[in-house]
């Protein structure tokens, strides 16, 4: 690359580079300034702190620092609050930060603040990046030297401008047991920077409603067999139901814990392990009920050139998504995965709690 080599494409939005920079640096265990106009917030994530770290956000001169929770963490500290919200410090006591922001037993017994445009560009960028949903925020007059800077406006558009972005980046068959004639479209953009899978299965007619599942990707079901999910049944299934019925399309998404990330994901299952239901651990985390997004693949359908659909989900949201994007949904099918004893919990709290349209054997 010469010297005068733009780093960026023409016409790019170069905000967004911003964005995508905080990202990696809060994943690495850096701070990060989200700023709007003269007004600058220095963000951490909790799981990164430690004393250095401390040390350096409080030689920082700024305001007090103030812990920033989402309203499900802060309900399992005992404070009643449907919005999320922040939390003064009067210094960075690295035993309390923990225990406010993980501990299943702690209470809080401090003042709560509604949060800050800032502060919720903080969450956002937290999410976005797949990390624990708490942050220390510090706010400054000017942002440090050399630290990278994510706009406030950049922050709150990056989803829909990602989505936007979406591109086919390869494709070639690649036959599956059970779906010989299979066919991996890949692409890039959405959230997270992260490629995703449409996988075709057989010659489905794309002027004619498809055969269409959104499957989040599972790890531990997809790969392992686990046996405390469905997904892996279900996945293997649905190929083999559209192999044998004209044909379909599997968008395999990268969405890992219900869009919390493969980290938050088995810290949940820490929790379930104790007695949580899977909506009850990502709570005591701090994660709402469903952290995924589908209007990215909403558009890797349109641009496969499907704008006519027969879903197989259990789940309304998916369904409801799909229409929200333009998609015209014909009909709606279920697919049930094996029922073990360890996966049964965790289907009538699907059912029960998150409206899937699940027939579970009581």
């Amino acid at each position: 690359m010469g010297l005068n080599t733009p780093l960026s494409h023409p016409g790019e939005d170069k905000s967004r580079i911003g964005v995508e920079r905080a990202m990696a640096e809060l994943r690495a265990g850096r701070p990060v300034a989200v700023r709007s106009g003269d007004d600058v917030l220095v963000v951490l994530g909790v799981e990164a702190l430690d004393a250095v770290r401390a040390a350096y956000l409080e030689a920082l001169n700024g305001e007090a620092p103030r812990l920033i929770l989402t309203a499900p963490r802060l309900r399992r500290l005992g404070v009643d609050r449907v919005l999320p919200g922040s939390v003064p410090l009067a210094r960075l006591d690295l035993a309390r930060i923990e225990t406010l922001a993980l501990h299943l037993d702690a209470r809080l017994d401090a003042p709560v603040r509604d949060l800050t445009a800032l502060e919720n560009a903080t969450l956002e960028l937290l999410a976005l990046s797949l990390l624990l949903p708490a942050a220390i925020g510090v706010k400054l007059r000017a942002v440090p030297d050399d630290m990278i800077v994510a706009d406030l406006a950049a922050v709150e558009n990056f989803r829909a401008q990602s989505a936007a972005l979406m591109r086919i980046i390869g494709r070639a068959p690649v036959p599956l047991e059970g779906a010989v004639d299979t066919e991996f479209v890949i692409f890039r953009g959405g959230e997270g920077l992260r490629d995703q899978a449409a996988v075709i299965v057989g010659k489905p007619d794309m002027t004619a409603p498809v055969t269409v599942r959104l499957h989040s990707a599972c790890l531990t079901g997809d790969l392992f067999g686990s046996l405390k999910c469905d997904c892996g049944d279900q996945l293997r299934g649905t190929a083999r139901f559209m192999a044998e019925n004209g044909g379909g399309v599997i968008l395999y998404l990268d969405h890992e814990g219900r869009g919390n990330g493969l980290g938050n994901k088995i810290r949940a299952y820490e929790l379930q392990a104790k007695g949580f239901d899977t909506y009850e651990a990502d709570a005591a985390l701090g994660f709402g009920q469903d952290q995924r997004h589908f209007d990215f693949a909403a558009i890797m359908l349109k641009q496969l050139g499907i704008t006519r659909v027969a879903v197989m989900t259990n789940n309304p949201v998916k369904i409801a998504a799909l229409r929200d994007a333009g998609l015209e949904v014909v009909s709606d099918n279920r697919i049930q995965g094996r029922e073990t004893t360890q996966n049964r919990p965790y289907l009538e709290a699907k059912r029960d709690k998150g409206g899937h349209l699940l027939a579970v054997k009581e």
